[in-house]
């Protein structure tokens, strides 16, 4: 089987006999509307979906044989197509976004025999291309407009001066080429804006008929990424090689995929969606890696993060409304929609009757590069954060709690001093809370549990390994034996009382002098 990474033209795939996986009959669908935006996480197949659109939209009947959608579609029409990727821009140019999107608008006329304007002006030359292209043609202009937001995230929150500057200027270029589509709407057949964000406070779609949002709903929340159907049947093969590969069971492997690379949801039908880069790559080089996140460094989630006065733990440990994630706005005192936008967060649980959402990381693979790249940050840890989680997964495997205690009080004694506050009582906890929490979550290849709420108050935190269950609860310019006295007066160690495993409840004291574990204690629960 012949995998198609890093192909984003529909062509290529399907002339090259690569595996395909037949979305056509949502495609179709699609392409029965008029505007849509859809934002998906990079790298889900977002260029493809464009290329296969412009394909469909040229009347390329050929390269559709087999697919779902020759069952649907009898005319194939053909229509005039413009398309723009913003990922292609020149960066060292001066004005790169302006000069792109002349480009594009000086292909098409020569394309369509247009003769154009004389004028520089951006918008009244696409604004009369359109018009001459449908009378030229007899058939109404589709236009598709990939990673439209490209030209934002890249200068987003840099500081930098001349960054933040060109950002106005890019955010106000495609404000007034936005509006073009507004005034010629009798021109259009057809739009489709991607991205991964919707840049909405800056009211850059305000000049537009505003698109169809099908980002979060049922209708188009499996159009890119792999189903578990679709996983089960099209790579029925290379599941069976990799399980070999892996020297386990069939439905291990699929267990196995299913905890790395699946959990994304894009509707309330909470439809389990897998990653589809890191589908591809593991099938194709047989072996599981954290394909998608190690591609591409996301930077911009880093600095807003660091500007905000919230951290992960908040997102992930209470309830939504839609409005918290989905009102697009780029604001680095409120990053959750960004977040979410870019994949790193979905929707993991919704309550009808409150309309209230559930978010975490759609799967290991993320809640691994998002907390380690988030503990090397914060604790200024210089990658360290990935071989110190390694260590301790090893250690509370082996139960061997000793090496626990020093790989904790070794990896907090090494974060740099100025990074502690060292006035104010309530950002000590803060910082201590966050920084258990990032440490505790890096240990993610075992159930952990954090502030776990049982029936007599909330445990710092659990982990349970397939051999020993641990109860950890910490003071901050505490005792241990406090900490210790904690767990047992509350009972936090009842709910394994049935268990086989070993249970084992520690107390330690966290000192907010030397930013370091100051008491250790241990029991094992009998």
């Amino acid at each position: 089987m012949k995998y198609p990474i890093g192909i984003q033209s529909f062509e290529t795939i399907r002339k090259g006999g690569y595996v395909y996986v037949d979305k056509t009959d949502l495609i179709y669908r699609l392409a029965q509307g008029h505007v849509y935006f859809l934002a998906r996480p990079r790298r889900f197949g977002k260029s493809l979906l464009v290329d296969t659109l412009r394909c469909y939209f040229e009347g390329r009947r050929e390269l559709f044989e087999g697919l779902k959608i020759m069952d649907l579609e009898q005319d194939w029409k053909k229509y005039p197509v413009i398309s723009f990727d913003f990922n292609g821009l020149i960066k060292e140019e001066e004005t790169p976004l302006r000069n792109y999107l002349f480009s594009q608008i000086k292909e098409a006329e020569r394309k369509y025999d247009i003769t154009p304007e004389d004028t520089n002006d951006l918008g009244l030359r696409f604004r009369r291309l359109l018009p001459a292209i449908h009378e030229k043609t007899g058939q109404q202009v589709v236009v598709l407009i990939d990673e439209y937001d490209k030209p934002l995230l890249d200068l987003l929150d840099t500081g930098t001066p001349d960054d933040e500057q060109r950002l106005i200027n890019n955010r106000e270029l495609l404000k007034a080429f936005f509006s073009i589509f507004k005034a010629t709407d009798d021109h259009l057949r057809f739009v489709l804006l991607t991205g991964i964000t919707k840049f909405s406070q800056v009211s850059m779609f305000s000049g537009f008929n505003q698109p169809d949002d099908i980002s979060l709903g049922n209708r188009y929340d499996t159009l890119l990424g792999i189903t578990e159907e679709e996983l089960y049947t099209v790579f029925e093969e290379p599941i069976r090689e990799l399980a070999e590969e892996l020297e386990t069971s069939e439905e291990e492997t699929k267990e196995l995929l299913k905890k790395r690379y699946d959990g994304y949801h894009f509707s309330k039908r909470m439809k389990d969606v897998y990653n589809p880069f890191s589908i591809l790559n593991t099938f194709a080089k047989l072996d599981m890696r954290d394909y998608w996140f190690t591609s591409g460094t996301p930077t911009y989630l880093v600095r807003l993060l660091g500007h905000s006065q919230e951290d992960i733990m908040t997102y992930t440990n209470g309830e939504h409304t839609i409005d918290e994630f989905l009102n697009y706005k780029a604001d680095v005192a409120k990053p959750l929609p960004m977040i979410f936008q870019a994949g790193y967060l979905t929707v993991k649980g919704y309550d009808p009757e409150f309309e209230m959402y559930q978010l975490d990381f759609p799967n290991n693979e993320v809640r691994q590069g998002v907390i380690t790249l988030l503990a090397n940050d914060y604790l200024q840890l210089n990658g360290q954060a990935a071989s110190w989680m390694q260590k301790i997964v090893r250690a509370m495997r082996d139960g061997d709690l000793e090496l626990v205690r020093k790989l904790f009080t070794a990896f907090l004694a090494e974060t740099p001093y100025s990074m502690r506050p060292k006035k104010d009582q309530k950002d000590r906890e803060l910082y201590f809370h966050y920084t258990f929490y990032l440490l505790m979550r890096l240990i993610s290849c075992y159930t952990v549990y954090t502030e776990k709420q049982l029936s007599e108050g909330r445990a710092d935190c659990i982990v349970e390994t397939p051999k020993y269950v641990y109860v950890f609860e910490f003071k901050l310019d505490g005792t241990a034996a406090e900490a210790l006295q904690q767990i047992r007066d509350r009972g936090y160690a009842k709910a394994y009382e049935a268990d086989t495993r070993p249970v084992y409840m520690i107390g330690a004291s966290f000192s907010s002098k030397t930013g370091t574990i100051e008491e250790w204690e241990e029991i094992k629960n009998e």
